[in-house]
């Protein structure tokens, strides 16, 4: 169950005290998750610019009002919402090229945008983000990646905003890295720098549509969803254990098992948080009855049930 914040109202208002980018109050996080499911943020937040979101963090920390960064893609948002600040970073999308093939996106560019941006200045190295709909700031802390490649190949550095309210650059030497998870330091991530290497058009864009050919084939790419629900065991497919128990088009409400691959769960209609999570409690329930292997969640789940 999601853990409880007890603030009060003027709490919330000194947080957002002086703050110019947009609010909304009780706003359903629905619209904002790939899954299309989720309760109600006590105030939706989207900052419009670094130094907005630097005030928000900081009068936010001071307050004791709790934040959240919500990329929306691999994430699952309870049906109850979350309380506190939830922040979007829509706005904070600039990307530039800087010397030596360097890239730098902020936190709220999407994966797509960066990779098309990459493409135009024929630049190799992202293509293995073919198909991942994300933001550059959700994938650095979850470690992005396909079997074709992952954000750590890739990453040389990120810019964030701490507590202080300071923008501070931490190399990616620095971090900690493993399958679909960085150890980042807290607060809020809002750029990173990217390595790449010069290539001609032609080449990135050949790439690009061989990888995304690949996922389209592979994965229910046209119904909300949240990307892989669990991460893979050690030599194994998670997708392929729950194929292998006989789960694979199972359904909760309008939580679903893909009939396309079985580690995603699509929304079907109208799914709440609760069918997604009953289903994912069946689904490593009967993994682990009947292959002794227990399955760990790679979605991220948020808020109150």
């Amino acid at each position: 169950m999601g853990r409880m914040h007890v603030f009060d109202r003027r709490s919330l208002r000194e947080a957002l005290d002086g703050f110019r980018g947009e609010v909304k109050f009780h706003e359903p996080l629905a619209v904002y998750t790939s899954l299309q499911i989720g309760g109600p943020a006590d105030a939706l937040v989207i900052p419009s610019d670094v130094d907005d979101l630097k005030r928000l963090v900081r009068q936010a920390i001071l307050n004791k009002v709790p934040l959240l960064v919500l990329g929306g893609t691999n994430v699952l948002v309870r049906d109850k919402g979350v309380r506190g600040i939830v922040i979007q970073l829509a706005q904070l999308n600039h990307i530039r090229r800087e010397a030596n093939h360097v890239l730098y996106a902020q936190a709220g560019a999407r994966m797509p945008t960066v990779l098309g941006y990459a493409i135009r200045h024929r630049l190799s190295g992202f293509e293995w983000a073919a198909g991942i709909p994300g933001t550059v700031g959700g994938g650095v802390v979850t470690n992005a990646g396909t079997r074709l490649g992952e954000m750590r190949d890739v990453l040389t550095a990120i810019e964030l905003v701490t507590d202080s309210g300071n923008l501070k650059r931490i190399d990616a030497s620095k971090l900690s890295f493993a399958y679909r998870y960085a150890r980042v330091p807290k607060r809020v991530i809002v750029g990173a720098w990217f390595q790449l290497s010069q290539t001609t058009k032609e080449h990135v864009e050949s790439l690009t549509k061989h990888y995304l050919r690949y996922r389209k084939e592979t994965q229910p790419l046209t119904l909300p969803n949240a990307g892989s629900v669990f991460k893979n065991p050690p030599e194994q497919s998670a997708g392929s254990l729950i194929e292998q128990v006989g789960l694979k088009g199972a359904r909760i409400g309008d939580a679903q098992i893909s009939t396309k691959h079985g580690n995603f769960i699509v929304n079907v209609g109208h799914a709440r948080a609760k069918d997604v999570i009953d289903l994912i409690r069946t689904v490593r329930r009967t993994v682990a009855q009947q292959t002794s292997v227990t399955l760990q969640l790679e979605l991220k789940t948020v808020g109150e049930l």
